[in-house]
């Protein structure tokens, strides 16, 4: 599914007429580009939902993410944010009734005499703020947005852990469970030699009791996994776990650092969530600039004086004089858009250092993977020479076993390595938007 955003803030320029052909030709453009986009994305988002076994599948990924809690409450700030959209175009400008009652007393002639008044009255927002609110509004829903963006990219990271972490410890109970088979196979084998005399009690012995410790680590890595599946399961209950892992073969990192930097700060939510919160606060120091300036209250007014024998109408204008609270406020403001751009700076070069360790540890982590994975043949290998050498009684039960635990032992070292060089691949194509784009970007 691709979602494509539309910019909600009016162009600068002169609108294009009915009959503009210049504007019809640049609309043609815009429909072809879209539509030319929108093919190249399916298609690349098609090709990578099929080349992702060892991940959810994404239909369940996509529920997964939009219900998850920092999903949910963005979508929840950004129709709060549309709301306050609709608040700065109208402004907070509201027509007020005054009305009262006097009563004149004449010495002279001790006459009283009643008398009333009523007023209507509005403050007028001066044109040069009603364009400030509008922008302010704007920008607004525009950081908004740009957050929802964010929170689904946040679910997607916290997915792709928690994801991982269980694969992690489901490979490594499959590996104590197989460990423990192997044992208790070579467990058979010597009671079978001990029977027939050709081995001593003890390695029996030494047998069954390496097979138990395999069982019993065997149950605490079931359980780590039980514990890791429902890690995941509580945040993102739309996501279900296999029966057993898919694991695929680690591939090298495509280009070098500068393209991925260039890749993932370019369509950066966080980084772009900061912009948009530093355009809102340069915005708001404007128009605290432009309420130097107070807005007029202009009137109508009818009284009905001197017991009914004069009625007077008319038109007044209010203007406030204070300027000391104004301009105070119009500074606080501006430093405050003065600490929005450091933010933004602090956050891009932090952003910067997280681009370059996701790819440092990414292409580590395949390299990683290779060694871990040859000296795990190796070493398999020389584990399955050194049983046969226990069956034809050329070596001793000890050698067999720490052949098998130093075999485990790398086994799970490779499987660690593969899991953490695709994660590592993984969350490097998250970050540029490369995986599960179409979830994070999703707009309601």
């Amino acid at each position: 599914m691709i979602k494509t955003v539309v910019s909600r803030t009016p162009a600068r320029g002169r609108p294009c007429g009915s009959r503009s052909s210049s504007c019809d030709r640049y609309a043609q453009a815009l429909v072809v580009s879209y539509f030319v986009s929108a093919s190249l994305l399916t298609g690349f988002t098609n090709a990578a939902e099929i080349n992702r076994p060892d991940l959810p599948p994404p239909a369940q990924v996509e529920r997964a993410l939009n219900e998850h809690l920092l999903v949910l409450n963005a979508a929840s700030g950004l129709k709060m944010e549309q709301a306050n959209q609709r608040k700065w175009n109208s402004g907070s400008y509201e027509f007020n009734l005054r009305a009262g009652s006097s009563q004149r007393n004449i010495v002279n002639t001790g006459q009283k005499l009643k008398e009333w008044d009523v007023a209507l009255e509005r403050p007028l927002r001066l044109i040069n703020k009603v364009g400030i609110d509008e922008d302010i509004g704007a920008a607004g829903v525009s950081r908004a947005e740009y957050a929802l963006g964010d929170a689904h990219h946040e679910a997607g990271r916290l997915l792709l852990k928690l994801w991982f972490n269980w694969q992690r410890e489901q490979a490594s109970a499959l590996l104590w469970q197989k460990q423990r088979d192997i044992l208790n196979q070579q467990s058979q084998m010597t009671e079978k030699r001990v029977k027939a005399g050709d081995a001593p009690k003890l390695e029996l012995n030494l047998a069954q009791a390496a097979a138990a410790q395999a069982g019993v680590a065997w149950h605490q890595a079931q359980l780590r996994a039980q514990l890791a599946g429902n890690d995941l399961a509580r945040p993102f209950p739309a996501v279900q776990l296999p029966e057993k892992p898919n694991t695929v073969t680690p591939v090298a990192i495509e280009h070098d650092f500068a393209f991925w930097k260039s890749r993932i700060l370019d369509d950066n939510h966080e980084l772009a969530m900061v912009q948009a919160h530093t355009h809102v606060q340069q915005l708001l120091a404007d128009r605290s600039r432009a309420d130097r300036i107070p807005d007029p209250t202009v009137g109508l007014r009818y009284s009905n004086e001197m017991g009914g024998n004069e009625k007077v109408a008319g038109v007044y204008l209010t203007v406030p004089i204070s300027f000391g609270h104004r301009s105070a406020t119009a500074e606080g403001v501006a430093q405050q858009a003065a600490i929005a751009i450091d933010q933004e700076t602090y956050v891009k070069r932090r952003l910067e250092g997280d681009i370059f360790a996701a790819h440092l540890q990414a292409v580590q982590s395949f390299a990683s993977w290779q060694q871990a994975r040859d000296a795990a043949q190796f070493i398999r290998s020389n584990a399955e020479l050194v049983a046969r050498a226990y069956t034809l009684g050329e070596a001793s039960l000890s050698d067999s076993l720490n052949a098998r635990r130093v075999a485990l032992e790398s086994s799970m070292a490779e499987n660690l390595a593969q899991l953490d060089a695709n994660e590592a691949h993984y969350r490097l194509l998250l970050d540029a938007h490369l995986l599960w784009a179409q979830e994070e970007a999703h707009l309601p």
